[in-house]
């Protein structure tokens, strides 16, 4: 007699990978052995470090979330909907390495993994996938070549010392010392412990680091002496870093900011006490063609074309570490640094060709998705400039002078890839080109008088980041931008609206929307309809908290569900939506050789389709929140 149920499930996973490639005769004998199980929300499914089950699962309906313990806290991994398997063994640990729990009422296949890998043992098809996309216990598994068994001898920790992302191995034993003490008592409390640094510290909280290099140059320059008190010497700010840092973002930490020691504090700033400390001489040399490699040879340029060449080889190194499937958060942290050394060098080369020095301090910034340091691929530029006040009888004459230098690093960026903003939102425009008080007034009216023009300028201008030159002005615009949305709150309520002005880009029939008309006719924008409704959520609801430093998307959700407890599932699974969706479209980026913005849906397989409905949730969720918390329907 036929077996109904198992037809049923046949039908269901017969449409996703990896089941697509079997044999419906093996296909139809697993089902034939599947158990169909209801979960409630909340209801775990298998714990972290528990023992494998016999059985591994695939989401039938519903969806469930995937955790694991951070220094932070618990940590929303992954989120597993329709037609994602999860739970199956694909190394040798004996163990799950995720917490799996019912996001909502769900309803999964438990298959047996016993008959799955003996049926699948000689299909390199099947087992190659499983390992590298859709193993449960690891996050983001890595690419494997001639891997043709299901348990295979993977080693995670080997696979991201390649690529220097393993985790750095840091002291956790640090020497501290007070600021009252000598020059000499320092010297000889160094010689005492064998250490090349003393970290000086108030209460275990970092406020100055003193090294072997600091001490001879303090005796070389014959400045100070031997009862100098070490407060007058050592070198603060401290740079720190958080314990899960990686060998590549050490590397690069390093050498951007020219120190040979980083400070690993608990939650990698100077404000947390100090848990461990890392020396250049911990950390293994990566490949020529590593970050570190390209951060180099960019500082190295003396020429826009040679910007340009270690740039395009930038875009080699994404495409590598996105076949490998490497956290896009790591990914961002890395470009970010190499974005940053392209800035300066950039400016750098800018400012040598004009005739006289700045006339004042002046600061570069970043805006939109560079400012919240989102952009992986080419895009168009926006970028704005703020010089600092003048007492000079000719205010004109040094904005021609910030003007020029501006052009000069607009055609440059040009030159290395980047197109001109289309909006002419570039700081060689005059209107982008201002003075401290000048930007504090263009603020002020933007935030005072929110018309829909004003709303969208500040909707790219609050995204602003320090990319060159005088830091305190920056801090001088954002604390006056605080001070003013603390008395000004109607223009979040403005915000809120515009931000809900896309609503999620799925039907009531939960069919994609695309674009009706024009060039990309039928192609979904997964821009305007996915990410950016993400960014503008996050910038309203953090800017609402006083969120200000924080820019980036992912990393202000994850601010917000740190302090608004009754939101923080929701805003946990916006920060793992944004930063899906991120990767998905650089992906599409690199395959199209553009920006990946538009997106052919018949390109897409079925899996594609539906991790992309999954990262759709938590938008409508989140744009609820706006809705209800700023009463948007009442202006």
């Amino acid at each position: 007699m036929k077996n109904t149920i198992a037809y049923r499930i046949y039908d269901f996973l017969k449409q996703f990978p990896p089941f697509q490639f079997m044999a419906k005769r093996d296909l139809l004998e697993i089902c034939e052995l599947a158990q169909v199980q209801y979960l409630d929300k909340d209801q775990i499914l298998f714990k972290r470090d528990a023992p494998y089950n016999t059985h591994f699962y695939i989401v039938h309906q519903g969806a469930i979330k995937l955790s694991r313990p951070s220094h932070q806290g618990i940590k929303t991994v992954d989120i597993c909907d329709e037609g994602d398997l999860l739970g199956l063994r694909v190394t040798k640990e004996d163990s799950y390495r995720t917490t799996a729990i019912a996001n909502e009422e769900t309803i999964i296949y438990a298959l047996p993994m016993e008959a799955f890998a003996t049926l699948t043992k000689e299909n390199k098809a099947v087992s190659n996938y499983l390992i590298t996309s859709f193993a449960s216990n690891i996050k983001d598994p890595y690419t494997l070549e001639n891997s043709g068994q299901l348990l295979s001898e993977y080693d995670p920790e080997r696979s991201q010392n390649i690529y220097g992302v393993s985790k750095a191995r840091f002291t956790e034993k640090v020497i501290q010392s007070s600021q009252d003490i000598s020059i000499q008592e320092a010297a000889s409390k160094m010689k005492k412990y064998q250490i090349s640094c003393l970290v000086i510290s108030e209460n275990n909280i970092p406020i100055g680091i003193l090294t072997n290099r600091d001490l001879r140059n303090v005796i070389a320059s014959g400045e100070f002496t031997a009862t100098t008190l070490v407060k007058e010497v050592m070198v603060t700010p401290v740079i720190c870093a958080s314990p899960d840092i990686n060998v590549t973002q050490t590397q690069l930490i390093l050498l951007t900011h020219g120190i040979s020691h980083l400070v690993i504090t608990k939650d990698g700033t100077p404000q947390t006490t100090i848990v461990g400390i890392l020396s250049k001489h911990d950390i293994v040399v990566s490949f020529a063609n590593s970050p570190i490699g390209l951060l180099k040879e960019i500082k190295r340029a003396t020429r826009t074309k040679h910007l340009r060449q270690a740039w395009s080889k930038t875009m080699l190194l994404l495409k590598r570490y996105l076949d490998q499937n490497l956290p896009l958060s790591q990914i961002l942290k890395i470009f970010g640094e190499l974005k940053d050394a392209l800035i300066h060098q950039t400016m750098q080369l800018s400012l040598r060709k004009m005739e006289t020095t700045p006339p004042v301090t002046f600061a570069w910034l970043a805006l939109g998705s560079q400012g919240r340091k989102e952009q992986l691929l080419y895009t168009d530029q926006d970028n704005a400039l703020i010089y600092a006040n003048s007492d000079t009888e000719n205010p004109e004459q040094v904005k021609q002078y910030f003007l020029k230098l501006a052009n000069r690093m607009n055609k440059r960026l040009h030159k290395i890839g980047y197109d001109y903003c289309p909006a002419d939102m570039m700081a060689s425009n005059p209107l982008y080109c201002l003075s401290l008080s000048e930007w504090e007034a263009q603020f002020s009216t933007w935030i005072t008088t929110p018309t829909p023009e004003n709303i969208l300028l500040s909707g790219i201008f609050f995204d602003y980041t320090f990319m060159y030159g005088d830091q305190t002005l920056v801090k001088g615009l954002t604390d006056h931008i605080s001070e003013k949305l603390a008395h000004q709150k109607v223009v979040l309520r403005h915000m809120a609206k515009h931000a809900l002005k896309n609503l999620p880009p799925i039907s009531f029939f939960r069919q994609f929307i695309v674009e009706s008309n024009g060039e990309h006719k039928d192609f979904f924008d997964i821009k305007h309809r996915a990410i950016a409704p993400l960014s503008d959520a996050a910038r309203v609801l953090a800017l609402g908290q006083g969120i200000l430093h924080t820019k980036n998307t992912s990393e202000r959700f994850t601010a917000l569900a740190a302090i608004d407890a009754p939101n923080r599932e929701l805003f946990e699974n916006c920060s793992y939506a944004f930063r899906a969706l991120l990767k998905f479209r650089t992906k599409r980026g690199m395959a199209q050789n553009d920006s990946g913005r538009f997106i052919n849906l018949e390109a897409l397989t079925k899996a594609e389709k539906l991790k992309l409905k999954r990262c759709f949730k938590p938008l409508r969720d989140v744009q609820e929140v706006l809705r209800v918390r700023y009463q948007t329907q009442n202006i």
